[in-house]
């Protein structure tokens, strides 16, 4: 079987897929009406949340542009802080509604400097909201968002996460660190397929709401929260996503929010360990090093697109490339959701034999 080790989608459990087979029901009736509350439950307690969740049938990045029309008005100011492609996304939908984006942008493998963000909020007062990465699958660099948040209300600035690769697998109190939205997505930590964006909005984001003009129809918090008290989704949704999800959080609650983020510390350093006992150097700085996503750097000869087929072809271990400018200068191993460490001692066995024929020549 295929060992499909890249940040997303991930492997789904069969329990998950099975899951998905059962027949369609009315996502206007009672039924739903009790799987929907019973999901919105679950995910208000892994969010670590009081506040509202709603689930959108969309992608990731759908959850993020439902973050910024539903809190922001055209001509907004607002920080986007990016360490690489997704951090730089969140600033581009904001700018497409008619944000006035200030960029930050950070050197690729390295996390966003705490300083630097709180220089950039007091030079300019203005600035309304903050949108960041909480973890960059790009890049392989989880930021510290406690201390970003610590700083972004400091200067009382709304602060809207993309999380779509760390809950569920990375600790984000999001009550505790005062997040205003967050959003995941279900192909992610969740081992769920894709199709589901799940969002929290906090009070301090619902009073934005209420004064946001960026246009917004499908994505309309308003909407999602009343047909909510009612049991329903404003527009059909992804009915068999939500059948998985549902049971996909059963597994997750039967394992333990606290045991889930320590295996995914415990796999996320195997595969760096791993990966330096072959010679290989990780792409990002270590101190911010992903536990969802391992980043490594091409050096000594490897041709990085040679290696991805020769693993794909030869071992049925699937890996991921580089993105935009990282493209042939890094590979990324996936270790998130249903991974344990037979996943990742498989894949460091397997790069033993692939690297050299990948042109590495390790110097150590």
């Amino acid at each position: 079987m295929e060992n499909l080790r890249i940040p997303g989608p991930t492997p789904c459990p069969n329990e998950v897929l099975q899951a998905m087979t059962k027949q369609m029901i009315n996502h206007r009736g009672p039924e739903f009406k009790q799987i929907l509350y019973d999901i919105t439950d679950k995910l208000k307690q892994l969010f670590q949340t009081k506040g509202d969740i709603f689930l959108l049938t969309a992608s990731g990045t759908g959850g993020m542009e439902a973050a910024v029309v539903n809190t922001l008005s055209p001509g907004d100011k607002v920080l986007s802080v990016a360490i690489g492609v997704f951090g730089e996304r969140f600033g581009v939908i904001a700018e497409k509604f008619g944000a006035e984006v200030i960029p930050l942008l950070f050197e690729w493998g390295k996390a966003a400097d705490i300083d630097t963000i709180r220089k950039a909020l007091q030079d300019k007062p203005e600035i309304k909201a903050v949108l960041v990465t909480h973890n960059e699958t790009s890049t392989g660099v989880t930021n510290d968002l406690g201390s970003i948040s610590s700083v972004a209300k400091e200067f009382d600035k709304l602060l809207l996460v993309d999380a779509i690769s760390s809950l569920g697998s990375i600790n984000l109190p999001v009550d505790d660190w005062r997040c205003d939205v967050t959003v995941t997505g279900s192909q992610k930590g969740w081992m769920t397929p894709p199709g589901l964006a799940m969002v929290s909005v906090s009070q301090r984001a619902w009073q934005a709401h209420s004064k946001a003009k960026m246009p917004r129809f499908y994505w309309d918090f308003t909407k999602a929260k009343n047909y909510l008290e009612k049991g329903q989704t404003p527009w059909t949704t992804g009915v068999s996503t939500v059948y998985a999800l549902s049971t996909a959080l059963d597994m997750v609650q039967k394992e333990g929010l606290a045991n889930i983020i320590a295996r995914h510390a415990r796999v996320a350093k195997a595969a760096r360990d791993g990966i330096k006992s072959l010679g290989l150097s990780l792409f990002a700085e270590e101190s911010h090093a992903s536990n969802t996503v391992t980043s490594v750097a091409a050096s000594d000869g490897l041709d990085t697109k040679k290696l991805l087929k020769i693993m794909r072809e030869e071992h049925q271990v699937v890996l991921g490339g580089g993105q935009q400018k990282l493209d042939g200068q890094i590979f990324r191993i996936g270790h998130l959701g249903r991974v344990n460490d037979d996943d990742i001692a498989a894949v460091i066995s397997a790069l033993k034999v692939a690297l050299p024929q990948a042109g590495f020549r390790s110097k150590s």
